[in-house]
């Protein structure tokens, strides 16, 4: 069983987050406005390094010690000049750090778009950078007027649909996924305590990570998989590798449609914030026909604050709004809409990542 993760006390997370928060907005508010502006304007040329950087493999020819670009750029085989640049530009934003003798060595933010690193974001760097995402942010202004999704605009068809027919972009957002999961499964999963459990659903679990992740510290309990059945199939690998596989199973199927009864805890991380208030209710509605009395709803999401601050909550609100046509909440709105559902708020449990645990159990 591997070890957890050393994370540092939430107090000291929040704190530091206050500290850097703080720092920004001192920045901003002693630079003159237009320059200020510029830098937060020019966020998607920082973007547009990152892919490119993380596409060639930038990161990866760094990672056993500091090179010059021009050696890089003969490993990689492209154009010296062009990645001298790239790898300067970088630099600038402490992706990368230019020593005296020239060369560039990573940072620890550059260390996470190395492929192999532990934690590595190479992956959602190549989603957010990707052709397809580029287009849909150009059409954020179509989803302010209108409220809909520049994705279905763009491409004609939600989302979740569009990747049945294009098998590398699925791919691109499925491994972008796993990279978003990670230590962060540990980690936040880790703030709750599952001692008692004894049948957890993981409804849209993908391929089991937060199952694995649950069922590990709950040795007495059994586990339900419950995806779309081309999805979980691929799930045999991951409770192999957690050493949870005589305790978990995987069951195919729609949450619009339905979802395995008899658990006496449902879990779904990621899942409520895709969709509209309809739909995520058709959803909360099937676990609630579903679940054990007495039982445990667990939502893994964003929170959003109900007042705006520097949380990226607030940002992937607007991703919500181009591409799938969800939203993030706040507490108050998670409440009423689980209040429409059947279930009632016990708490919300702040963990050290972006994601809370809401507590909820039905009435």
């Amino acid at each position: 069983m591997p070890k957890p993760p050393k994370v540092p006390p939430q107090r000291l997370v929040r704190a530091v987050d206050r500290i850097r928060a703080g720092l920004q907005r001192a920045h901003r508010s002693t630079a003159p406005g237009n320059i200020a502006l510029l830098e937060l304007a020019t966020g998607a040329w920082t973007t547009a390094a990152l892919y490119t950087a993380a596409r060639l493999g930038v990161p990866d020819q760094l990672a056993a010690g500091p090179r010059h670009a021009k050696d890089v750029a003969a490993r990689i085989g492209v154009d010296a000049d062009g990645v001298y640049r790239l790898m300067r530009a970088l630099a600038s934003r402490g992706v990368l750090t230019q020593r005296a003798d020239g060369s560039f060595a990573l940072t620890r933010v550059g260390d996470a778009l190395r492929s192999d690193a532990e934690g590595s974001l190479r992956d959602m760097v190549l989603f957010i950078g990707h052709p397809i995402r580029w287009a849909d942010w150009g059409n954020l202004e179509h989803s302010v007027r209108t409220g809909g999704t520049a994705f279905s605009e763009l491409h004609g068809r939600p989302f979740f649909e569009y990747l049945d027919t294009d098998p590398e972009f699925a791919a691109v957002f499925n491994n972008a996924m796993t990279a978003s999961s990670g230590l962060a499964d540990e980690v936040a999963l880790g703030a709750y305590d599952f001692t008692g459990v004894r049948l957890v659903v993981d409804v849209g679990g993908g391929h089991g990570s937060v199952l694995s992740t649950i069922l590990r510290s709950a040795p007495e309990a059994r586990g339900v998989l419950y995806d779309l059945p081309a999805v979980v199939a691929g799930a045999g690998p991951t409770f192999d590798a957690a050493g949870v596989a005589d305790r978990a199973s995987a069951t195919g199927g729609s949450f619009m449609d339905s979802v395995p009864d008899g658990g006496d805890t449902y879990v779904m991380k990621n899942i409520i914030h895709d969709w509209n208030d309809d739909d995520a209710v058709r959803i909360l509605r099937n676990i609630r026909t579903a679940i054990t009395p007495g039982g445990k709803l667990l939502l893994l999401e964003m929170v959003l604050p109900e007042r705006a601050n520097g949380f990226i909550g607030l940002l992937l609100d607007l991703e919500m709004l181009v591409t799938a046509g969800g939203r993030e909440r706040t507490r108050g709105e998670y409440a009423n809409l689980l209040s429409r559902t059947g279930f009632r708020i016990t708490r919300v449990i702040d963990t050290v990542t972006p994601l809370s645990i809401i507590e909820a159990d039905p009435v």
